[in-house]
């Protein structure tokens, strides 16, 4: 399968540069370009985008706002968004994964980091950079309100088993650990991890982090 790619940034030597190197490869290419987050949303639309490249700062409509407009539409349910800055700010990481993000990474990555954070978010799993570790997100996310620690309806629906994959998701463990950590298949730990999405919505394990930490189930003093 081909990964559509969607470039927003509106700095045309920066697209040309992703342009070339995404297009280098065999598995994804770049199926439209956008100077703003107005452009960026439409292009998702229209040239049904597997993944959008989203720069914070654009004009008309910025990163963060397009892709919270990208995330609340439904017919765009399968487009993720990987936003991409030059300042790695701790409320940018928080923002973009309250807007609806699957990952967030810097631009002084390496092209191999690039392609592999596509490929990671198309897959489905989060993807952040080494700045935005979990004690930042935790420090964001929950706020020192008791209130925040009562479990919403939705937890309740999940198994025992399957709040025990969400925190360990939200404590940032890939599959693979979490069945290293909990002794079953790493196919198990995906279907656990499929299923809480799918009862919470969540979009990705991105929104899973965010759930984890809003609702309590994860504190910012919680062990790893």
């Amino acid at each position: 399968m081909t990964i559509r790619v969607v470039l927003a940034d509106d700095q045309a030597l920066l697209r040309d540069t992703f342009r070339m190197l995404i297009d280098s490869t065999e598995d994804m290419r770049v199926v439209g370009e956008a100077a703003t987050g107005r452009e960026a949303v439409e292009l998702a639309r229209t040239q049904q985008a597997d993944v959008v490249l989203m720069d914070i700062r654009m004009p008309e409509l910025d990163g963060l706002a397009a892709t919270r407009l990208i995330s609340a539409d439904e017919d765009l349910a399968g487009v993720k968004v990987l936003v991409l800055t030059t300042f790695e700010y701790e409320e940018h990481v928080v923002e973009a994964l309250h807007a609806g993000a699957s990952g967030f990474l810097g631009k002084g990555m390496n092209a191999d980091e690039l392609l592999a954070a596509i490929r990671t978010v198309v897959a489905g799993d989060a993807l952040l950079s080494p700045t935005a570790t979990k004690a930042l997100i935790g420090r964001f996310l929950a706020q020192p309100d008791p209130a925040r620690w009562e479990p919403p309806p939705a937890l309740a629906a999940l198994t025992p088993r399957e709040r025990e994959v969400v925190t360990l998701v939200a404590l940032g463990l890939s599959n693979d650990e979490i069945a290293e950590r909990l002794f079953i298949t790493a196919l198990t730990a995906k279907t656990h991890v499929n299923r809480a999405m799918a009862k919470l919505d969540a979009r990705d394990r991105a929104q899973l982090v965010v759930i984890a930490y809003r609702t309590g189930l994860v504190r910012p003093d919680t062990p790893s």
